[in-house]
């Protein structure tokens, strides 16, 4: 079907969503669900083009019978999503979610008839970081969606509610081949990145998250580019680069503790491989739970002062 030949590489999601379109069995909630940056979201544009134009509008998100909801920063009372709040010079000093109040409006929204299409859309991107309560609201919306179709976009299915995950038919997304990120990577005018392989190292199939790291790397401070080319090597060098990445906004560190993660792990092998896979074993549990504990909003400075003066060797025991 021509409204998806935009999306590369995903084969199995164009099949479903055409056979879904040409049978015209529309499923009242369906679950995107695959890494970021590997075409959840034109997907979605398409598909949800299709339920309300018949793919007339293929890029629209101002159709009145459509609702898009993104993760959202709070600030002052005010949510934000994460172009409002680059645009806006908001500090993000906390993860966004799907807040209680979205998925309410999500309900009022799904309250009124269709104005101009058969049914009413909405795409939710972000699911899996719906605020607990908010998650418990829409599995209710789930329930009794009404002549409405929800589609639910998923970096990390294992992070959303099994019942909700149980009432939406499955859309799964992979990462791509070398040869299909190349393609999307020249379409955006990104082929550059071609030849930047420590990127396309980080992406691991995610023409979206390669674009994303070189965005990130770019706007890095150089003293942090420096500090991080390899693992502390005293404690007081721990304290002060930990000082220096808790001054990042919240987004910026989960990308430099995915960057670690690659760069301390699959660099320097030694000839001991037992001993370099143990190191690096204890590396990644240091790393993961740096990143579980800001996600949970715990103080950063704290996360990144515990997490370096550990992989400066300092308490490399507690990994174990």
């Amino acid at each position: 079907m021509e409204i998806f030949s935009e999306l590369v590489g995903q084969p199995q999601a164009v099949t479903l969503l055409t056979q879904v379109l040409t049978r015209q069995r529309i499923a009242p909630a369906y679950l995107f669900s695959g890494p970021a940056g590997v075409g959840k979201r034109l997907a979605a544009q398409r598909f949800a083009a299709a339920l309300l134009t018949g793919g007339a509008s293929p890029k629209s998100q101002s159709h009145p019978d459509l609702l898009w909801v993104e993760p959202t920063y709070l600030h002052q009372g005010q949510r934000y999503t994460a172009a409002e709040a680059e645009a806006a010079g908001v500090k993000r000093r906390s993860p966004p979610q799907i807040r209680l109040e979205q998925v309410r409006e999500l309900a009022r929204f799904l309250g009124r008839p269709p104005l101009t299409a058969p049914r009413l859309v909405v795409v939710i991107e972000g699911a899996e970081v719906m605020a607990e309560a908010a998650a418990n609201a829409l599995l209710k919306t789930l329930e009794e969606p009404g002549s409405a179709t929800l589609i639910l976009l998923s970096d990390n299915r294992d992070r959303l509610l099994t019942t909700i995950i149980s009432r939406c038919q499955q859309i799964p997304f992979r990462r791509l081949s070398l040869g299909d990120m190349a393609t999307v990577l020249q379409r955006a005018g990104a082929e550059a990145l071609l030849q930047r392989p420590e990127l396309l190292t980080i992406a691991q199939g995610s023409p979206g998250q390669a674009m994303a790291a070189r965005r990130q790397w770019e706007t890095l401070p150089e003293a942090i580019a420096s500090a991080v080319a390899q693992p502390p090597a005293t404690v007081n060098q721990a304290l002060v680069t930990a000082r220096e990445i808790a001054a990042l906004e919240v987004p910026a560190q989960l990308w430099l503790i995915d960057y670690l993660q690659h760069q301390y792990c699959g660099d320097n092998l030694s000839d001991d491989l037992q001993s370099h896979w143990t190191a690096s074993r204890q590396r990644l549990q240091l790393l993961e739970r740096a990143g579980e504990h800001i996600r949970r909003f715990v103080q950063p400075r704290l996360v990144w002062e515990v997490t370096l003066m550990a992989l400066a060797g300092a308490d490399l025991s507690g990994a174990r």
